[in-house]
């Protein structure tokens, strides 16, 4: 399945009235993982972690912290950094893979803590590519002219679901949380252009959790077993993720027609760093246009997009007006990608 934005505006494809990411924010817990602790743990050296993934450290959080405890902060910054306060936002989006609960959704959890009374909102599972997804759901709804102002969050703590037996995919993942305020942009302003998404559920077996659903329910055969971690087929991941890439950005850029070289900034998720400077070297783009900084988080699912912009801004490689495309692959399989202008 292919979707894609199809309105347009002075030869820029976007959606309805033009959105912008008015705000970013973005939280990891204070305790870091380095890969020696890992060598502790597992059959696993720094070097053959840094070599085949890029990771050097990750966050990871304290026993009994869930997602939204990283989710809070994130979104009360991004609210008053947009100048805005909690009841201005009307829709909470979360992509997560890591809900606090299966119910109530960890967009009920956060509505609460941040006191945002006049906002409706929901979970989205998505994987890696639950910011992409929650981003254009979210720029869609503002867009219609029904909402004002909503927040869309990455955020996960993908520790909660890691066999820290398997090595080869302990070493991966982070936790942490990002989150964006969507809001309508004057005609003049930088927004947001375009989206490609795209879900092929015949690379579901390739990358799951096989239990904690209704289709199986926890038990002590699961449990025992070892069902409710993260499980990967590396290989054919790592292959899917390399060749959907360069094809959806390819095809968003297509729909746009817009070349490679007038991008100022490539923030794909943050998965491995072959992945990302395989697509990036197929797609001739210029490495300095390309963030990596999986060697600081690992792979935090939802968050990696988030942190990555933020870095960025930080090092003074974002700047307002610049060209950017996100671009994910996760789980399921899910890919997706979002076209925009920095607005700030």
């Amino acid at each position: 399945m292919v979707v894609a934005g199809r309105a347009k505006r002075r030869g820029e494809q976007h959606f309805g009235r033009p959105v912008k990411v008015a705000a970013l924010a973005t939280h990891v817990p204070p305790r870091v993982m380095n890969n020696t602790d890992f060598e502790k743990l597992v059959d696993t050296t720094d070097e053959w972690i840094r070599q085949r993934t890029g990771v050097v450290e990750r966050h990871v959080v304290e026993p009994g912290v869930g997602t939204s405890a990283l989710a809070v902060p994130a979104a009360k910054q991004a609210i008053a950094q947009a100048g805005l306060t909690p009841d201005d936002i009307d829709l909470i989006v979360v992509g997560t893979t890591t809900p606090d609960t299966v119910f109530p959704s960890t967009a009920c959890l956060i509505q609460h803590q941040i006191g945002a009374s006049n906002a409706w909102g929901f979970d989205l599972g998505a994987a890696c590519s639950g910011f992409t997804y929650a981003l254009t759901t979210a720029a869609e709804l503002v867009s219609t002219g029904s909402h004002r102002h909503a927040l869309a969050i990455g955020a996960d703590v993908m520790s909660s679901i890691l066999d820290y037996e398997d090595r080869a995919t302990c070493v991966l993942f982070g936790d942490g949380a990002g989150a964006v305020v969507v809001s309508p942009a004057a005609d003049d302003e930088p927004a947001i252009i375009d989206f490609a998404h795209e879900i092929d559920g015949s690379g579901a077996p390739a990358l799951r959790m096989p239990a904690g659903g209704s289709l199986r329910p926890a038990s002590h055969e699961t449990v025992n077993q070892r069902l409710h971690f993260v499980q990967q087929d590396g290989q054919a991941v790592f292959k899917f993720a390399v060749r959907k890439t360069e094809e959806c950005c390819r095809r968003i850029l297509a729909q746009n027609a817009i070349g490679v070289d007038r991008l100022d900034l490539f923030v794909s998720h943050q998965a491995n760093k072959r992945i990302i400077m395989s697509a990036a070297a197929r797609l001739g783009l210029d490495e300095k246009k390309v963030v990596i900084n999986i060697d600081r988080y690992g792979n935090t699912t939802g968050a990696t997009i988030p942190l990555a912009l933020s870095d960025a801004l930080a090092d003074g490689r974002l700047k307002k007006g610049d060209l950017v495309l996100l671009v994910s692959v996760g789980a399921g399989f899910t890919v997706g990608s979002v076209l925009l202008r920095w607005a700030f």
